[in-house]
């Protein structure tokens, strides 16, 4: 990466002595909040009372966390949140009556599955299943083939979207940039990289296998990690002075909660760079209640 490159990528918002912005999602999130309270209200006049509908099988510790900070966030935004819970070993034609019943539930705005499922329920007959204008999490087939057209009608995954969150409070454009992202899952990798190009970035997508991962990804000028692997982007995979996202949620040999990278390490190589926790997981929630009151004014 040239001086002039670094120089783009560095703004004057940028940390003292070389410390690099640490980008809070805690922040995002708070400046999301005002206008996502204003559109709630706005919706209740109009005597629509914005719902979203989570379903959870089982009562994983990580889902349970996740319900709780969504369910947080909808109540301080203004919508109507709803919990339904079903058995571990609950079969897959009970699973399925369920997701249909709030399916067609018209006081439901927006439903919430969250996943991965047990091993013993096939997700791709509710992905089918589930309206697309309630599919908040962009698991349907339509969203993503939305997402991948550029149609920005459709509902993208609310943790690729998340990322663009980020980007945009910061004041970072992909435009014109280069811009790693690791990871190919569809929940973030595939999506975000078709969010990154209708942004005009030039995207390289990596993963594990990957060669010449190292260089590649010390290529980017924006850098995105979702790999899912615990500190794998060491100080040598970041370029001088790139913006880093870290989408990685992990649990180290020590019991803390880390992401995909080795933060500490990179802190001071890069420009900007999200924590774990206090990233981009912070933003979700809000991504997924800017997508309930969408669905609710489009109905």
């Amino acid at each position: 990466m040239s001086l002039e490159e670094q120089e783009e990528i560095r703004t004057a918002g940028e940390g003292v002595c070389g410390m690099s912005v640490i980008m809070k999602g805690t922040d995002v999130a708070k400046s999301m909040k005002k206008e996502l309270t204003r559109e709630a209200k706005s919706l209740r006049e109009r005597g629509i009372i914005p719902c979203l509908a989570i379903i959870r099988v089982g009562a994983r510790p990580d889902d349970l966390a996740y319900e709780r900070g969504a369910r947080k966030r909808m109540e301080l935004t203004g919508i109507e949140c709803r919990v339904t819970e079903l058995p571990a070993d609950v079969s897959q034609q009970a699973f399925e009556q369920t997701v249909s019943k709030i399916n067609k539930d018209a006081d439901v705005h927006g439903i919430l599955l969250l996943r991965p499922l047990p091993e013993t329920l096939d997700e791709e007959p509710v992905r089918a299943m589930v309206d697309p204008l309630k599919d908040v999490d962009g698991m349907s087939p339509v969203n993503m083939a939305k997402v991948f057209s550029g149609d920005g009608t459709g509902f993208a995954p609310c943790t690729a979207e998340a990322v663009m969150e980020i980007l945009r409070h910061y004041g970072i454009s992909p435009q014109g940039r280069r811009v790693t992202v690791l990871g190919r899952s569809m929940v973030v990798g595939r999506p975000l990289s078709m969010l990154l190009m209708k942004e005009n970035a030039t995207v390289t997508v990596c993963h594990t296998r990957t060669a010449s991962l190292e260089s590649e990804c010390r290529n980017g000028q924006i850098l995105v990690a979702a790999a899912g692997k615990a500190r794998m982007v060491t100080k040598d995979m970041v370029g001088e002075g790139a913006v880093v996202v870290d989408v990685g949620i992990n649990v180290d040999e020590e019991g803390s909660l880390c992401g995909d990278v080795d933060f500490e390490a990179v802190e001071h190589k890069a420009s900007y760079i999200t924590p774990v926790p206090g990233g981009v997981g912070s933003v979700t929630s809000s991504v997924l209640a800017k997508h309930v009151l969408k669905s609710a004014g489009m109905r």
